[in-house]
């Protein structure tokens, strides 16, 4: 029996069969295009783009004025802008957060500060006079406080510091006035409250009227907690900037010094200084030992890096930390190791400032000459300038930055 295939199968196609499907496909290219067309069409007209307008948005200037600023989402009219202009808005956000962040952070120590004050109250623990002097005044903001550390034997070199850099009577009640500087001679009581040494300074003091009298009994190994004192009063006494503490055989430029600490005045947790990391001697006998050697760790280690003891400075922030964390900072036997040991651990901006350690003349003079005036002078082999109360008037005469420097000086 004989089976029929399919012309197909066979190799053979109807002869109308080619140009219906030739048809067919010209059909379907035609019916493609027609869609695109079509959709090209309703696309146009549904979901047409609307066009970008100007909007104005209302802020203020930098006097709190209100205006009108014309903003546009246009991508080319932001570049007309002037550039150094976009790089000032940009500083500008920059310091504002800065500042922000530092008051922030000046609030909470200001608040636990008052906390502890508080706290001694309720205990019944004394509170110093200045503080209470304080409590009954309103407080105005300084730019700095510089507490020079002195001794009862040390009358000859008050005088000398007198009469050469720190300013006197009427003249350093002007620059608390005009320029927010605070200047004092730091010093504590003597083992034999109200004895010789304690009048002979209470006379001194009613003659010039530039002492701050700490709650601290004066001794060489007790100048770790002399330096604590000494910060928690001036904090609670004058609102500053900064508080320095710098030695009476030390020869200072106030104009020179608040510049220097001007160009760190928005940054927050400032210790600056002469920064050094010197040996830990464990010998005892010798000048600057450490009784607690072995907490550096073995012998002949160094100290960590902390600002020399001649003259350092600390932000308002630091001051409070010290104030309300006084009585559990630990001192060890050196004041300048004693202060970087309380900042360590803590988010603390260490700035090495050689200007503040400059040598006596011809080094300081020298770079007086070239327009570098150092803020602070002594000699490093007696740890401030020998024989001081002698030398300090030629230094002053040679590395002085002059009478009218401070007074056109702009912190």
């Amino acid at each position: 029996m004989k089976v029929r295939m399919p012309w197909k199968a066979r190799g053979f196609e109807p002869v109308g069969s080619t140009k219906s499907s030739m048809m067919s496909r010209k059909l379907t290219v035609l019916l493609c295009i027609g869609c695109f067309c079509a959709g090209m069409l309703f696309t146009d007209r549904m979901w047409a783009v609307p066009e970008v307008k100007d909007t104005t948005v209302k802020t203020t200037d930098e006097k709190g004025n209100l205006i009108s600023v014309s903003e546009s989402c246009h991508p080319m009219k932001g570049v007309k802008r002037d550039r150094k202009e976009t790089h000032a808005e940009l500083s500008s956000s920059h310091l504002g957060m800065q500042t922000l962040d530092r008051r922030v952070a000046t609030l909470e120590m200001e608040l636990a500060a008052a906390r502890a004050t508080q706290d001694s109250i309720m205990s019944g623990s004394p509170v110093s006079e200045n503080i209470k002097a304080l409590q009954t005044s309103g407080k105005r903001k300084y730019t700095m406080v510089i507490g020079i550390n002195t001794a009862f034997s040390s009358r000859k070199r008050r005088d000398s510091v007198r009469a050469t850099w720190m300013p006197k009577g009427a003249v350093r009640k002007k620059l608390e006035e005009e320029k927010g500087i605070i200047v004092r001679f730091v010093i504590g009581h003597s083992a034999t409250s109200g004895g010789i040494l304690d009048r002979a300074i209470e006379a001194e003091d009613r003659k010039h009227r530039d002492f701050l009298r700490l709650e601290h009994v004066e001794g060489y190994l007790e100048l770790s907690a002399k330096t604590k004192i000494y910060f928690a009063t001036a904090v609670a006494l004058w609102d500053a900037d900064f508080y320095i503490k710098v030695d009476d055989d030390v020869h200072v430029n106030i104009a020179t010094l608040g510049a220097i600490l001007a160009s760190h005045q928005l940054k927050p947790r400032v210790y600056m200084g002469c920064m050094k990391s010197g040996p830990v001697l464990s010998r005892k006998g010798v000048k600057y030992h450490e009784p607690e050697y072995w907490k550096f760790g073995e012998e002949g280690n160094k100290y960590f890096r902390h600002a020399t003891g001649q003259l350092y400075a600390i932000s308002n922030d630091l001051a409070n930390y010290i104030s309300q964390n006084q009585n559990v900072l630990h001192k060890f036997a050196n004041e300048d190791v004693s202060l970087g040991a309380w900042f360590i651990g803590l988010d603390v901006e260490h700035i090495d400032e050689r200007r503040l350690c400059c040598g006596t003349p011809p080094d300081c003079e020298w770079k007086a000459q070239a327009g570098n005036v150092c803020a602070a002078s002594f000699d490093w082999s007696c740890s401030g300038i020998c024989k001081s109360a002698e030398r300090i008037m030629d230094v002053h005469r040679r590395c002085g930055e002059g009478e009218n420097a401070l007074w056109s000086a702009a912190f």
